[in-house]
């Protein structure tokens, strides 16, 4: 089975602002919704986190004991000129732009339709190997990425256009999960924040 699993919350992300490649720390509340992951994963029998330090601190603390391997085709999208820009400091054009065309180089950086080429290329391979673990029951790999990979996963995984992306929420430190049935990728589940939100109920 495939695990994937977004990042705790970043500094970014508490500032709101357009991360991309630009490599932001998690937050405190971020390393302890990391922590929070651990016990809720077993069966980990390989750990892949994009090349951002974000998604590396997450896969550390969430699956400790486990060697990590760093995979740059489940980085988050590149937004060229904005990066490290304020969301909310896009002009209503751009914001509608980014919206709606799925093909458009925000900033003049990637596209959302080019990620969707690397990121599906990359889980074919993973499905297509030898002994894949995403055939597997028992013996599952975990992927810690960001918000556009992970969505386009999940387009992969049910076999329809990447543009409804924009129609899914996906939090920080969320869960999802993809098998194999009948040759062909499936759904498990789509952005579980049980472990996060229990580990919050007992801190408070």
């Amino acid at each position: 089975m495939l695990i994937l699993i977004r990042h705790g919350q970043s500094t970014a992300n508490e500032a709101g602002l357009l991360a991309g490649h630009h490599d932001t720390p998690l937050t405190e509340k971020g390393r302890a919704q990391a922590r929070a992951l651990a016990g809720s994963l077993s069966g980990v029998a390989r750990l892949v986190a994009s090349p951002l330090s974000r998604t590396m601190e997450t896969a550390r603390l969430a699956v400790p004991g486990v060697e990590l391997e760093i995979d740059a085709a489940f980085v988050e999208q590149h937004f060229g000129e904005h990066e490290g820009r304020a969301m909310a400091d896009l002009s209503p054009e751009e914001l509608a732009t980014f919206r709606s065309d799925h093909d458009a180089n925000l900033g003049g950086g990637e596209s959302l339709a080019e990620l969707d080429v690397r990121v599906h290329a990359r889980l074919n391979e993973l499905m297509d190997e030898t002994d894949s673990l995403l055939r597997s029951r028992s013996e599952h790999i975990v992927v810690v990425s960001h918000v556009s990979p992970i969505k386009s996963a999940v387009t992969w995984a049910l076999g329809v256009p990447g543009n409804v992306a924009w129609r899914m929420r996906l939090d920080n430190a969320s869960i999802t999960t993809i098998a194999v049935r009948e040759g062909g990728p499936y759904l498990l589940t789509y952005n579980d924040v049980s472990a996060r939100t229990a580990h919050a109920s007992i801190e408070r």
